[in-house]
């Protein structure tokens, strides 16, 4: 039987590029190390129909992150070329990505989520200090703020509004930040993360190794909560294959933040982490997420996760 080509891509021009690559490179290791797969690895700015229809491959595995790679623009191309491939569909891939979106969407299943709103300018601040500041379509803490108070608030997005169409602002939750990883239709263990630095920061993500990753921290009723949540928000936007969903955790419980269809695959990377605490190894996640691909057209009987 011959292998079954699997293109993965990483890069894109989003500014999780950096990340996308280290994940995506690890990814393509892992799926070169599975029998069965004949692996290439190609870095992509933006494709179009035409260059994606130039690239090779029976099922392709976008490790993008970000609004372009992630948020629904490559995923429609995708759809359109026809060949199966790993991740959600557009349509959840881009409610996903937008932050707003997904917190009215948590909110209307009952999930608790901190009060935000969306400002396009300054004048629009309406939700008194402390508060996080944050691009409402993007990821890895990149342009995140903690705002202490009204001054900081204005100065950091008078800042951001200088490169950000619009922002969240979110009420700041003081508490224990935990993430829940999806595979599969199926939460993983719950991760809490306690950070070297004040807050988990991009740097904390993927460079630092001061980084705290701890389970079985919480009582049971919260972390059935973090993943009881994670798993409506992840089945309400039809999302596929795997995801991540972050919360902060205080004497109310859990408060959903947002959900990531596109994980990072980094050696620092959570849901990694979350399914090596189940006995799912690295190359079971990545070569189970192709199978669940290939199932979608019939060639496969489905994930095993």
């Amino acid at each position: 039987m011959n292998p079954v080509r699997v293109t993965v891509l990483m890069g894109g021009p989003d500014a999780e590029r950096e990340v996308s690559i280290c994940s995506g490179t690890r990814v393509a290791d892992a799926l070169g190390r599975c029998p069965g797969f004949a692996v290439q690895a190609l870095r992509i700015d933006k494709l179009t129909s035409h260059s994606l229809a130039r690239v090779e491959g029976d099922v392709i595995f976008p490790v993008l992150h970000g609004p372009w790679g992630e948020g629904g623009p490559l995923q429609e191309l995708l759809e359109h070329d026809g060949r199966p491939f790993v991740g959600s569909r557009s349509a959840g891939a881009a409610m996903a990505m937008d932050k707003a979106a997904t917190k009215s969407v948590a909110g209307s299943l009952g999930v608790q989520t901190p009060a935000a709103q969306v400002i396009r300018s300054v004048d629009d601040l309406a939700i008194a200090g402390p508060v996080v500041l944050k691009p409402i379509d993007d990821g890895s803490s990149v342009d995140l703020r903690i705002c202490r108070d009204r001054a900081a608030t204005e100065a950091a997005a008078a800042e951001l509004l200088g490169r950000r169409r619009a922002l969240l602002v979110e009420r700041y939750i003081h508490g224990r930040e935990i993430t829940v990883g999806i595979l599969h239709g199926r939460a993983l263990p719950v991760i809490e993360i306690v950070p070297g630095v004040e807050f988990y920061d991009y740097e904390a993500k993927y460079r630092r190794n001061d980084t705290q990753y701890l389970f079985d921290t919480l009582p049971a009723v919260v972390a059935e909560q973090a993943q009881q949540g994670a798993l409506a928000v992840f089945g309400a936007l039809a999302l596929r294959d795997l995801a991540r969903a972050d919360f902060m955790v205080d004497s109310a419980g859990a408060w959903f933040l947002e959900i990531n269809t596109m994980p990072g695959m980094t050696d620092h990377s959570l849901l990694p982490k979350a399914a090596a605490r189940m006995g799912l190894s690295f190359e079971r996640v990545c070569s189970g997420a192709v199978e669940a691909a290939l199932a979608r057209i019939g060639l496969r009987s489905g994930a095993a996760a």
